[in-house]
């Protein structure tokens, strides 16, 4: 009987010892043996940064909470997502980035620039995800840039084709002469992308001038100059000028000078037309790279930076009516 007594407690020690080992936080036995591809959600915590508020990276980040809950929760597993936004303050990200890796959080997903760099700076453990980056190369100080970061950080691009949207202007404003190119000269990506729709622009016979403004208080005026010297205007996917699209909008349309903008929500409060991305399906991808690096245990430095699949023509109809600016077919109406 003492034999028969022991040999069943021993079964049921291994049994549990088998259960504790089983690879899945939630405490269910991981399916598959040997196979990561089928591992079982368990339970996690991801803290997002959000550089600034506005239309696009609020997709985003909709985007990634609502696709990460939904990949987490149908593999049996729980994710609580904190979302913290620094408003447009570079500080405010380190301090929100710091915060989530002095709780020990699963993972961070950094949305805009200043927030990826942010992250980057806090922690070379914790994996990190970017969002809305336009040039991973630029945003991490990496010279030799191919694709993957041989470190903790990984992502997805909002970079739409700049020579798509410098033939987009072309299109719509032959006549035009000169091109003032507006954007932040704090914003590294910003810089990226003027850097390399210029010479584009010039090659397409194009006088091209830069009006940088430095933050949220010389839009205005910085915008004025642009809008008194330029024939159109191109924006590139700019935070602080997408916070900004009522106080730009104010001065280029009494102005009459028409906006090509890099990215829909520009678009949509001072531009005409732009060649855009769909932010909420960036954050999908973003928290599909997420669950693999969660549940699949991927290498984030491994994962090459993912980029958004469809871009779409689209045109604000209001300002297009109100500056007389006739839209070629094919072009999509921005909505609301």
């Amino acid at each position: 009987m003492k034999k028969r007594l022991l040999a069943a407690l021993m079964a049921g020690a291994m049994a549990l010892s088998m259960t504790a080992c089983g690879g899945s936080s939630s405490g269910e036995e991981t399916q598959g043996s040997g196979d990561d591809s089928t591992a079982t959600a368990g339970s996690y915590e991801v803290g997002v940064v959000q550089l600034v508020q506005h239309e696009a990276l609020d997709a985003a980040t909709q985007g990634f909470k609502d696709k990460l809950e939904e990949l987490i929760q149908a593999d049996g597993g729980t994710v609580d997502i904190q979302v913290n936004n620094a408003s447009g303050d570079s500080a405010n990200c380190t301090t929100i980035a710091n915060d989530y890796i002095s709780s020990g959080v699963d993972l961070i997903m950094a949305n805009g620039t200043a927030a990826l760099q942010a992250a980057q700076a806090g922690t070379v453990d914790i994996p990190i995800l970017g969002t809305s980056i336009t040039d991973y190369g630029t945003a991490l100080g990496i010279d030799d840039w191919t694709g993957t970061t041989g470190t903790n950080i990984s992502g997805t691009t909002d970079l739409a084709p700049l020579d798509g949207q410098a033939e987009m202007l072309q299109e719509l404003f032959q006549d035009a002469a000169n091109v003032g190119l507006l954007f932040c000269s704090a914003e590294p990506n910003s810089r990226y992308q003027i850097d390399t729709i210029k010479p584009i622009l010039e090659g397409m016979g194009y006088t091209c001038t830069e009006y940088a403004f430095t933050d949220s208080n010389d839009v205005a005026s910085v915008a004025q100059n642009a809008a008194s010297n330029s024939d159109v205007i191109y924006i590139p996917t700019d935070n602080t000028a997408a916070s900004c699209t009522e106080a730009i909008a104010n001065v280029v349309i009494p102005a009459g000078v028409p906006v090509i903008a890099g990215e829909q929500g520009i678009c949509s409060g001072c531009g005409v037309a732009t060649l855009s991305i769909d932010y909420y399906e960036l954050g999908e991808i973003t928290a599909e790279m997420a669950y693999e690096i969660l549940v699949n245990d991927a290498n984030p430095g491994e994962m090459e930076v993912q980029s958004a699949p469809n871009f779409t023509e689209m045109y604000n109809a209001a300002n297009a009516e109100t500056l007389g600016v006739t839209i070629p077919e094919g072009y999509e109406a921005i909505e609301g």
